[in-house]
């Protein structure tokens, strides 16, 4: 499938992205006409002229279903974007995630975005001491989902900072599993207290963007300046109705050099290089 994207301008998008909001919204992204067509072709054209597209799972898939399967919470199968639970704000293991939406929900689904480094600033300027136990590492268990990294867990940091360009990498329910795992590095009470205290200020309205996504719709964000999550949602009655977005991860050539702790679950920290992404079988 050949398609011109004619609003799309690549080096704006990439600039927005790294250098300035971190966020990229596109109202009118693909016709009507292509999104009944083949929307998972057309969303992957776009992500290749933008970056490189990572496997978000063990079998490569380059583009992800993200729809409720109804998996209960205890189940190993269950991801967030396989749920209709309300998420924890968080990053994931690209560079850069894209959103397109099929379908919103009946009722709920809002998207809730952060500037991370203005999570990072509050912190700091209101607890100075949790914010330096935050710039540490954190251990993060293995993904359910990422049974080819023989590795039971890693270290890495929420902020750091390397050659003057910030980052923040946050998924509390993997630190959450590493903490509860005998195999894993368990937290001290003052890293406990600086994740609840993380987890407070993000909960402050005054500094989250929130809106929902429609259909056709498209959403980039920088995961190393943004914090995101999804409220809960109820689906329609019908099948055919259910909220459905496609997920892209992608790697980008324009990304910025990461601190070394974030090799060993990145597979790269230098700037330009491809990073990211779930090891496929």
């Amino acid at each position: 499938m050949k398609y011109d994207f004619p609003w799309l301008s690549v080096a704006s998008l990439r600039d927005e992205l790294e250098n300035k909001s971190g966020i990229y919204f596109e109202a009118h992204a693909f016709p009507e006409s292509l999104l009944l067509q083949d929307p998972k072709a057309c969303f992957l054209e776009l992500a290749q002229k933008i970056g490189h597209p990572l496997s978000q799972s063990i079998h490569n898939e380059l583009v992800l279903d993200v729809i409720d399967h109804g998996f209960s919470k205890e189940d190993q199968r269950a991801r967030g974007p396989h749920s209709n639970r309300k998420l924890g704000f968080h990053t994931d293991r690209c560079d850069v995630i894209g959103f397109l939406c099929l379908q919103a929900a009946a009722s709920g689904g809002e998207n809730q975005i952060l500037n991370s480094k203005e999570v990072a600033q509050i912190i700091q300027e209101e607890r100075k001491d949790l914010y330096e136990v935050l710039c540490s590492p954190f251990p993060y268990k293995r993904h359910v989902m990422d049974s080819e990294n023989p590795k039971p867990f890693c270290m890495q940091p929420i902020f750091s900072s390397q050659e003057g360009f910030f980052a923040c990498s946050y998924l509390r329910v993997l630190i959450d599993r590493a903490d509860q795992d005998p195999d894993c590095p368990g937290l001290s009470k003052v890293q406990k207290e600086s994740l609840d205290f993380m987890d407070c200020v993000c909960e402050r309205e005054e500094i989250q963007t929130r809106f929902r996504l429609e259909p056709g719709n498209l959403l980039f964000l920088n995961n190393w300046t943004t914090l995101h999550r999804r409220t809960a949602f109820t689906d329609f009655p019908e099948k055919d109705r259910q909220r459905h977005f496609l997920r892209i991860w992608l790697s980008m050539p324009d990304n910025r050099p990461l601190d070394p702790a974030f090799k060993e679950n990145f597979g790269s920290v230098e700037a330009g290089k491809i990073r990211g992404g779930i090891r496929a079988n």
